[in-house]
């Protein structure tokens, strides 16, 4: 096993080297003049980005001192979101330039042809040394076209990557938008026809996204005004002791039949049964493989997979076992997967996050192929699962094909 990551960790870091070598040769060598500053300037550039972003993840997994984090995360997130753009932009080059080529060719003035069979005369001009001007530098030779080319789509690559991060940056920043989501279930009364479930996932407050933004996370859910709040893991990316100050506006969290919450993956990489005591004393339920009664139906939660590793895995059968299966039933599960177990126990919607709906574009179909459902409301037999994209970012705070969102999942009774 440990051989088997090492070889995974030794190609990852190959093509990572690759592909920023690539974007070097395209971007510095083929555009600057050798031993130039503007040379030096942009390998330097190449070689801090990649270097930027393993500290920045070997900061946060290491639990190095916060502050410390903090200071390495928004330079090499962000560069790792940049590098991937810029990639793209200039594969994209690669089918532009010939066109370029051509066109810049076809604007060349057109070389005269003697006629057939008659003398061709080349005229030797009379080589004569130019008296230097005073005060004036020599004249720098004019760029070739194809050097004109090389730093046309550079720079059209560059920009077009900047502009898509710094779009993504500022859907992120903003805060995530309310997304409503009627869902029908069978064995709803009608009493409850119209109860409303606020849904929040992934907000990864840690060392790029802090108390501003949970403070913009509370905000939306309580002008939802619901009934209930689903709290469906990853919440956090860091320690009690770094992240208190960040969450504390969850304690402002108002539904009329309280927050629930369940733990995600990243609670265990941050120390999950600390941060089930913390969210309790803000305010929040846990419910760690439980279940508790609303009235109208049936809430359980299970703890996420990661658990398992320590431990503390998912249990449905003490979640959800021993119910009275006629009630209706819904299950707070953070990870998509979670479904199958689900529909085995005869839950009637599982309400998850976990995928972040891909995050950033192309990302989507690797998180699609690795996940049930990507985002939104999905059917597995008797059971229906919903998963949301997530309020937050992890890593990059850059959304590209995928904008966050709270969801306001209102049950429908059939019986209304």
């Amino acid at each position: 096993m440990v051989v088997v990551f090492v070889l995974i960790a030794a190609a990852v870091l190959a093509a990572f080297a690759a592909l920023h070598y690539y974007a070097w040769r395209r971007l510095v060598r083929g555009t600057t003049a050798k031993g130039g500053w503007p040379r030096r300037f942009g390998t330097l550039v190449f070689v801090a980005g990649p270097v930027l972003v393993f500290a920045a993840l070997a900061a946060e997994r290491g639990g190095a001192p916060f502050l410390v984090q903090q200071v390495l995360a928004w330079p090499g997130f962000l560069w790792l979101a940049f590098a991937l753009y810029l990639l793209l932009a200039l594969l994209v080059g690669e089918v532009v330039r010939p066109l370029l080529r051509r066109f810049l060719d076809r604007g060349a003035p057109a070389a005269a042809v003697a006629p057939e069979g008659a003398p061709v005369r080349v005229p030797v001009p009379e080589l004569r040394e130019l008296e230097p001007v005073p005060g004036l530098a020599p004249a720098a030779p004019a760029p070739t076209r194809r050097l004109v080319l090389a730093r046309t789509v550079g720079a059209a690559a560059t920009l077009a990557a900047a502009g898509v991060v710094a779009g993504g940056a500022y859907g992120v920043l903003r805060g995530p938008t309310v997304k409503r989501v009627t869902v029908p279930l069978a064995k709803l009364p009608r009493a409850a026809h119209g109860f409303r479930i606020a849904v929040v996932s992934d907000v990864h407050l840690g060392p790029v996204l802090g108390r501003g933004f949970a403070e913009k996370v509370v905000e939306t859910i309580n002008s939802t005004q619901p009934d209930l709040i689903a709290v469906v893991g990853d919440l956090v990316d860091g320690s009690v002791e770094d992240l208190a100050p960040a969450v504390a506006p969850l304690a402002r969290l108002s539904a009329r039949h309280g927050t629930y919450f369940v733990t995600g993956n990243h609670e265990y990489f941050s120390g999950a049964d600390p941060w089930v005591e913390h969210v309790r004393e803000l305010g929040l339920r846990p419910l760690e493989n439980a279940r508790a009664d609303i009235g109208a139906f049936d809430l359980a939660g299970v703890n996420d997979i990661a658990g398992e590793n320590y431990g503390e895995g998912p249990d449905y059968a003490r979640a959800l076992g021993d119910r009275d299966t006629s009630r209706a039933s819904v299950l707070m599960a953070h990870q998509p997967v979670m479904i199958h177990e689900a529909v085995k126990h005869g839950v009637d919607l599982q309400l998850s996050g976990h995928t972040h709906g891909g995050q950033l574009w192309p990302g989507n179909f690797v998180a699609g192929a690795s996940n049930p459902t990507l985002a939104g409301l999905d059917r597995y037999g008797d059971t229906q699962l919903y998963v949301s994209r997530g309020a937050g970012a992890w890593g990059p705070p850059v959304r590209v094909g995928a904008p966050s969102d709270i969801t306001v999942v209102q049950l429908a009774s059939k019986q209304a």
